[in-house]
């Protein structure tokens, strides 16, 4: 292996042709991928395109279907916008007459198509005149008490567009897109016009905010697109700045900034040849995982050379011998790096297969960037000052205050070894107690108008999101049967029975809405009186299905999943007395449920795997299972102490949490793995292996605590945004790294002094 690497140190300095040809390559194959990847696929796709074969697939339902009636049903679920308002009473002749002109103003906007109130619900029968809920404003008061009680009642707005106290009304918009031609369209404007409105009657004082599919979908992507942009040019200001002071020299940071930087813009281009750009780990996580990789060999490095330059060797000498004694450190954290990640790729879903297989593109990319831009640039003339500055670094000049605690550590071998495998299994003990989770909020500002009033909802309404039970049946079952509606009522009382179930809602409670009372035997055939848009929205008889729709506050997975599993259990004890009925929970909590919590215990997964990647790579490429035993503390040490913090102050696990660890792992894992190239490297230069200990540290020291100090500071920066998930991610960027360090400088030296031999076979 050393030998491979003399063979790269000796190409990358001496044939520079090479290099710049191999560097233009890539990059000239990344460009086209950023600018049009199917230029270079088009051939490919259109061979596959030939041999695709324009059959079509039989379906595999059989049954007959009957053809369904022309009828667009009715939905409280479908709207684009949420306009909440909030009042003391709104069943008063003052505020009817300012929520009729609120109402009418929105209509009049040609980006509103319509809006659903209370006062614009269906009738709850054929036969029923159209009695407006909402009194007309000269109506007195009794006729508006009377109209409020009434209105509580009703099936489609008691606890669906009016909250059970009486003091939050909902309007739902549906939008005309075509008018919308900005963003302020579909949603500040609109609560604009609607205060406006309401601004002219001085004795109402009504509250307006504005949520719901649309809105929050463009606060999430313009708080992702802002924090993005923003912070990472804070963060990687202020990475370039902790560099510059560091490296006291400007060639020096300018040159391993290029390194990752390169690796970053190769990944991108490539994965989007793959078409992956559109996923979110891809997006967000690969390259900020690609660069600090990146970051930290080059950084690692970067200190080699400068100290062989320092020490007199010329610009070629020291980055030929810099990258013969750094490159298998870093062909190493590479290595693991992607075989770690690329177990991914084994899991079940694909947005962390796809992020799996991206990664290891990433790390690879990234790899060669590393092992070909800094020891090139650095035989350079850029290379000439890059020691400048080396005598007078903060490190370098304290490094050997720092390594008072590696002899102090060392004296205490045996205690601090047995405190470092005690505290990494209580902590992984703690972190084994979070649970998966995820919300519809997460991404959002904490701040944001579509967040607060969502918090809102979850209050007033039981929350604003859907998800519902579908219930089917055989042939062996008429649709105007009455056992239709035993089943869904049975299914509606297992939802009631719920607390977090927010007012479920189906044919049972259109068809109690109608006048007399009975058993369902004689109530079943009350629903031919629904007007069609009502009945078919809750029941399909031509496809044997109904539903029982419910609210899902945003509480998040952790806290649904033992009620959906508790409503699927309830509904296969009701399959055992109705045979003939099949029973599926559907809406975006339930799928977030299924799938967000298959892709959080995927990559969860994934570090286990990682590790024991790791231990077995290290035993081999080191030939000692000392060494990869030994690995496997310090790496996972800052891993299970991060999430034994988020256990201890209430956090689950989130995707946003894991894509960390996978992050800090990386990072971890490239600190550990130049430590124990060093120490093998002195260990079978002296017999003394504390003596190889502390030089393992000198060589290193200086990339560990600049690394960390870099980082760190980078992270820090985005503790500052208003998105939850930002700040998450910051917390414990910074907790990590910092953590790993203090298992770098304090658990390993002990760990190697105390459990690996002197001499151990090494590479």
């Amino acid at each position: 292996m050393s030998k491979t690497f003399n063979r790269l140190a000796t190409l990358s300095v001496d044939q520079r042709w090479f290099v710049i040809l191999l560097i233009s390559v890539i990059t000239a194959v990344a460009v086209v991928g950023y600018r049009d990847p199917h230029v270079l696929l088009q051939f490919i796709e259109q061979t596959d395109a030939g041999d695709e074969s324009g059959s079509a697939v039989a379906s595999d339902d059989d049954r007959p279907q009957r053809q369904v009636p022309n009828v667009s049903p009715f939905s409280l679920s479908r709207a684009d916008v949420v306009v909440v308002i909030q009042g003391d009473d709104f069943f008063s002749a003052s505020c009817a007459r300012a929520l009729r002109q609120v109402v009418e103003d929105l209509e009049d906007l040609d980006q509103v198509s319509s809006v659903l109130w209370m006062d614009a619900v269906p009738t709850l029968n054929i036969f029923g005149l159209p009695e407006p809920l909402f009194p007309r404003p000269e109506a007195s008061a009794n006729r508006f008490f009377a109209a409020r009680q009434k209105a509580l009642r009703h099936p489609l707005v008691g606890g669906q567009l009016l909250s059970s106290d009486g003091k939050t009304l909902l309007l739902l918009l549906s939008l005309d897109y075509n008018h919308v031609l900005a963003d302020d369209e579909a949603t500040t404007l609109l609560r604009e016009t609607a205060e406006a409105t309401a601004a002219r009657f001085s004795d109402v004082d009504l509250r307006f905010q504005i949520t719901g599919r649309v809105p929050a979908e463009l606060a999430a992507i313009e708080a992702h697109e802002a924090n993005q942009l923003k912070y990472q040019l804070i963060g990687y200001g202020m990475i370039f700045i902790m560099t510059l002071i560091l490296f006291r020299g400007i060639r020096a940071v300018m040159i391993v900034a290029a390194a990752p930087a390169l690796g970053v813009f190769w990944t991108i281009g490539m994965v989007r040849y793959l078409g992956y750009e559109n996923n979110p780990l891809v997006d967000v996580i690969l390259p900020v995982l690609v660069s600090l990789v990146g970051l930290t060999d080059g950084v690692h490095l970067m200190v080699q050379i400068r100290k062989l330059r320092g020490g007199g060797l010329s610009g070629k000498e020291s980055a030929r011998l810099g990258i013969q004694q750094v490159g298998m450190a870093c062909f190493l954290t590479s290595l693991t790096t992607a075989i770690g990640f690329g177990s991914l790729t084994q899991a079940e879903s694909e947005l962390v297969k796809e992020f799996g297989m991206c990664s290891v593109i990433g790390v690879t990319l990234t790899f060669v960037s590393v092992v070909t831009v800094i020891p090139f640039a650095c035989s350079t003339w850029l290379g000439r000052k890059i020691h400048v500055g080396l005598d007078s670094s903060l490190i370098d000049r304290n490094l050997g205050r720092v390594s008072v605690v590696v002899d102090a550590v060392l004296r205490r071998r045996v205690l601090v070894s047995k405190l470092a495998i005690a505290a990494t299994l209580l902590f992984f003990a703690v972190s084994l107690t979070l649970k998966p989770d995820q919300r519809q909020s997460d991404g959002l500002p904490e701040k944001a108008e579509a967040t607060m009033a969502l918090h809102h909802l979850d209050q007033a309404f039981g929350g604003l999101e859907f998800s519902r039970v579908e219930v089917e049946w055989g042939d062996e079952v008429r649709s105007d049967s009455a056992e239709v509606l035993v089943v869904v009522s049975a299914v509606d009382d297992l939802l009631r029975a719920e607390e977090l179930i927010g007012h479920p809602l189906s044919i049972r409670n259109l068809i109690d809405a109608q006048p007399g009372s009975g058993p369902p035997q004689e109530r079943m055939s009350l629903i031919e009186l629904l007007p069609p848009p009502l009945k078919r929205a809750f029941f399909t008889p031509e496809r044997n299905k109904a539903e029982v729709m419910f609210r899902v506050q945003d509480l998040g997975i952790a806290a649904y999943g033992p009620v959906f599993e508790r409503i699927e259990a309830g509904c296969a004890a009701i399959k055992q007395q109705h045979p003939h009925f099949d029973f599926e929970l559907r809406g975006n909590a339930v799928w977030r449920w299924e799938h967000l919590y298959q892709v959080v215990v995927d990559l969860a997964a994934s570090l286990g795997a990682a590790s024991v990647v790791i231990f077995f790579v290290l035993a081999i490429v080191y030939r000692s299972i000392r060494i990869g035993l030994i690995s496997i503390i310090p790496n996972m040490f800052p891993l299970v102490l991060t999430g034994a913090y988020l256990a201890l102050t209430g956090y689950n696990l989130e995707i946003v949490m894991v894509c960390n660890f996978t992050v800090c792992l990386g990072i971890a894992v490239d600190d550990t793995i130049h430590f124990l190239t060093r120490y093998q490297e002195e260990n079978a230069k002296t017999d003394d292996q504390d003596e190889a200990i502390r030089k393992a540290f000198t060589g290193v020291g200086t990339a560990l605590i600049m690394t960390t100090t870099v980082l760190i500071a980078g992270f820090s920066t985005v503790m500052l945004s208003e998105s939850r998930d930002h700040k998450i991610f910051a917390t414990m960027g910074v907790l990590t790294i910092a953590s790993a360090l203090f298992g770098d400088l304090v658990f390993l030296p002990a760990l190697l002094g105390r459990f690996a031999r002197r001499q151990d076979p090494g590479s």
